[in-house]
């Protein structure tokens, strides 16, 4: 256990990090993200509060949908928290933060946090509609990024196609006192527990940015590749003048996978070396399990023009480690092997 967030968080239960994280690969995995935020925004306005503070445009989707966005700095349009939007119903909406940036969501879009009311399990891999299937059936046919709200053995349970691990699965959202008996349930049906060591590892693989490393202070939604999630057809929303900006200038740094060429794990803070030069900084960096060798998330000079499969080096403790620009995500849904990536 490990403290996370302000959280008590399992880092890895018996098993170990490796075979949790296979285990999603290859059937499925449950992992308790209770930590995560909920934000309950209703009420007349809610669509245009959301519109204004959030930089992805929710005209995209509807209700009965999930979208991910991003709350950004007025003044630099650095990303303040990543999350995903959960739209209920017509004027209710969750909105999920990041465990230590609940304050700072509810301190920019009002609402309530009901975070403490309920508990978040995730079951992601493979096989895990089919697991979920002979427990909850109905949660097993919510599709990817939708959202319904649902009854298991009469507990109320909202569920959202959503997940952090690059494989498909569900996010199930239920009160806080009944958790226990779905989970149980869960692992009963073959779901494999895993802890925070392999959510970590699993996204990535995927390539998906965690906020206080590839998101955060000074980093911009285009510097870490998610300019797809920008509403660029709204009129304005929170930080979108310097983004439009940045976005007319193009970034100074972008986000690029680095593969390195043994099974040495990249560290995160690590230097990129190009040319003899500094052309970047690892942002987060580990051993991946399905590849076999080490990677990382790193933000490179845009001067630098990295192409996929140009050599780089890493800068670990006074050595440099040999490593290639590749492509994101380094591992697909439901591969268990460099040759399934390729």
């Amino acid at each position: 256990m490990v403290s996370f967030g302000g959280w008590e968080m399992p880092l890895s239960y018996p098993g170990g990090t490796i075979s949790e994280h296979m285990a999603c690969r290859q059937s499925a995995a449950v992992f308790d993200v209770s930590h995560l935020g909920t934000v309950r925004i209703s009420g007349p306005g809610s669509f245009e509060l959301l519109q204004a503070q959030l930089s992805n445009d929710l005209r995209r989707i509807g209700p009965g949908r999930a979208q991910y966005s991003q709350l950004l700095d007025a003044d630099d349009a650095s990303v303040l928290d990543d999350l995903i939007v959960w739209w209920l119903s017509d004027d209710v909406f969750d909105v999920m933060p990041n465990a230590s940036n609940t304050d700072r969501v509810l301190d920019a879009i009002g609402g309530t946090d009901v975070t403490g009311t309920r508990a978040v399990i995730a079951l992601q891999g493979p096989r895990a509609r089919s697991i979920l299937s002979g427990v909850f059936p109905d949660a097993a046919r919510v599709q990817h990024f939708h959202v319904a709200e649902l009854t298991w053995q009469s507990l109320p349970v909202t569920v959202a196609g959503t997940g952090y691990t690059g494989e498909d699965g569900v996010e199930l959202s239920i009160g806080s006192g009944s958790a226990h008996e779905l989970w149980t349930a869960l692992i009963g049906a073959g779901a494999v527990p895993a802890g925070l060591g392999a959510r970590d590892t699993l996204r990535l693989e995927a390539g998906l940015p965690l906020h206080g490393h590839e998101l955060g202070p000074g980093i911009s939604p285009l510097q870490a590749g998610l300019g797809w999630s920008v509403g660029w057809d709204k009129p304005s929303f929170r930080g979108s003048d310097p983004l439009r900006a940045e976005r007319r200038a193009g970034p100074r740094r972008i986000l690029r996978g680095i593969v390195a060429e043994g099974r040495q794990p990249l560290r995160d803070h690590a230097q990129v070396i190009a040319g003899g030069r500094e052309i970047g900084t690892v942002t987060s960096g580990n051993f991946s399990p399905v590849l076999g060798r080490g990677i990382a998330l790193a933000l490179v000079d845009t001067s630098a023009q990295p192409d996929l499969g140009d050599a780089v080096e890493v800068q670990i403790r006074g050595r440099r480690v040999g490593a290639h620009v590749a492509s994101l995500p380094f591992v697909k849904p439901g591969s268990t092997s460099m040759a399934e990536t390729a």
